[in-house]
């Protein structure tokens, strides 16, 4: 077990299974050299119970979009440990994009986003889990989600 799902697991979490792509077109990721390209990751986690489907302003508080979007980062970093086969491999965040699912008058999308921005930060601590960061609303995402969230990140060898 590396040390950063160790880190998972004295803040009771763990790391849902990797995402699957209904179509060949595309993938969880692409690795160009030590940068891990990380494609946008929906709030699913079986083991975790939280609201994935709503829109913030309307029907889902701040808070439940908050960890709707720490469920995503969590998916996220399954993607990049299927990529690269451990969590230690990666040097540090360097971006996430987060894109909220929100009415036209909702305002505080970085206060969602933060769930995927805090839990970089705790994991990976203030040196290499502080990152780049864009926080958008859209006017609704793929199949009714509150949240997406992509990103890059360095990673400590080529490949």
């Amino acid at each position: 077990m590396s040390a950063i799902e160790a880190r998972l697991g004295k803040m009771g979490l763990a790391l849902p299974g990797p995402r699957k792509y209904p179509s060949s077109n595309r993938r969880g990721c692409v690795r160009v050299g030590t940068i891990l390209f990380v494609s946008g990751h929906p709030p699913q986690h079986p083991d975790m119970k939280i609201r994935e489907h709503g829109r913030l302003g309307a029907d889902m508080t701040i808070e439940e979009g908050y960890a709707a979007a720490r469920v995503a980062a969590l998916l996220m970093l399954a993607t990049v440990k299927g990529e690269v086969g451990s969590l230690d491999e990666v040097k540090r965040v360097i971006r996430l994009f987060g894109m909220v699912n929100s009415t036209p008058d909702f305002v505080d999308h970085p206060k969602v986003i933060d769930g995927a921005s805090d839990l970089m930060l705790e994991l990976f601590g203030p040196t290499y889990g502080c990152h780049a960061r864009s926080a958008v609303g859209m006017a609704s995402l793929p199949r009714g989600q509150a949240v997406e969230i992509n990103g890059e990140f360095e990673l400590s060898a080529e490949a």
